[in-house]
């Protein structure tokens, strides 16, 4: 890492007054960017402050503080989308900030602003070059440094104060939300369950989702809402579950957007979920939160448990472990955490660590957890 030396970045008396964020990745990666943007909105409170992300991550960001403008593009551009999106970044910022290390977020903070701060590849990588396209880096972690803090080391490098907040989304229509859906209004406890990731690898069994269900309607009395996204598969997975748990189970799959979701689980007395986007939100809400997790490395991907503010990751690579809000279960295997993608390293494989977990285990945690705020 460059050392940070502000003078060559910003006058002592200025400030940038227009502020690029790049975060061209899923929706779990942007949400870990609000702490860093949330920190850039501190340290500089009237600069405009805007996010470039794929359209279908915008959502997550819906109602932040923080952001003026959210800009999009799609994740596979076309020649006439680059057309339409480079124009609008061309030297129109004082500032550009790339939490990636790939092609295009380069590519889009040099030509954003005359002064840019980049997460590079290491110097033994094949992206070794992109740091002269860049005035400060960061070189990227893989393993042993948490995403909230290798996007809050880019602070580093203007003397940026960090702030360790993650903002989930936001919606002011609670009214209309509690109309829609009357078990809000109702006075009885409920939890959410998120059972679908978006890759197979990441997937625990339905048998077991099923059981959990069980367990906290019968045995801690809560009402069950199931969350999923609009996708079919998504939909019918979630649908699956439910007819096999309590008939007044509230299945939400398809039917919110992220900032009302957001809404309905920072009511939630416990959230189950796997490793996914949606478990790192309601990380974000304050509530308590049993993240399952299997191939994927803890320190690096963890939810950010609600109020740590510590420069170091909150989790460590292997064991079943609980910080603040966030009681982290994982499977058991000697290659755990492998950081691959399943067994078969491809996306749609499977993940023995995840298939042999069973519910049992998971019962134990949320009992654990139920005896703290029941």
């Amino acid at each position: 890492m460059h050392k940070p030396t502000k003078e060559t970045l910003f006058s002592l008396d200025t400030n940038p007054a227009r502020i690029l964020v790049i975060a061209l990745r899923h929706l779990g990666d942007v949400l870990l960017t609000t702490p860093l943007l949330h920190s850039l909105r501190q340290a500089y409170p009237e600069a405009q402050l805007d996010i470039l992300v794929y359209g279908n991550t915008a959502p997550v960001l819906e109602g932040n503080p923080d952001i003026n403008n959210i800009l999009v593009t799609p994740d596979r551009p076309r020649f006439s989308d680059y057309c339409h999106l480079l124009p609008r970044l061309f030297r129109h910022y004082d500032l550009a900030l790339s939490t990636q290390t790939g092609d295009r977020p380069i590519l889009y903070a040099f030509l954003a602003a005359p002064l840019r701060l980049a997460v590079v590849p290491s110097k033994n990588s094949k992206g070794w070059w992109k740091r002269f396209f860049v005035h400060r880096w960061i070189e990227f972690d893989d393993d042993n440094t948490h995403t909230v803090l290798q996007h809050l080391k880019l602070l580093d490098l203007i003397n940026v104060p960090r702030n360790f907040s993650l903002i989930p989304p936001q919606t002011d229509d609670i009214r209309q939300l509690k109309e829609q859906f009357p078990f809000l209004n109702a006075n009885r406890d409920y939890a959410v369950l998120h059972p679908y990731p978006r890759w197979t690898y990441k997937r625990w069994t339905t048998e077991g989702w099923i059981e959990i269900g069980r367990y906290l309607q019968k045995k801690a009395g809560l009402k069950l809402v199931l969350s999923g996204g609009s996708a079919q598969e998504e939909i019918d997975y979630v649908a699956n579950i439910q007819n096999k748990l309590p008939a007044d189970t509230i299945n939400l799959a398809g039917s919110v957007s992220l900032a009302q979701l957001a809404t309905i689980i920072a009511q939630a007395k416990l959230f189950i979920g796997p490793d996914t986007g949606i478990t790192h939100l309601a990380a974000g809400t304050g509530i308590p939160v049993i993240a399952i997790y299997g191939p994927t490395n803890p320190v690096k991907w963890a939810p950010w448990p609600s109020g740590f503010k510590q420069n170091i990751s909150p989790f460590h690579k292997t064991g079943c472990q609980q910080v603040n809000n966030v009681s982290l279960i994982q499977g058991k295997a000697d290659c755990v955490p492998c950081h691959l993608e399943g067994c078969d390293r491809h996306q749609q494989s499977r993940s023995l660590c995840l298939d042999t977990l069973s519910s049992e285990k998971v019962i134990k945690t949320i009992a654990k957890v139920l005896d703290t705020i029941l």
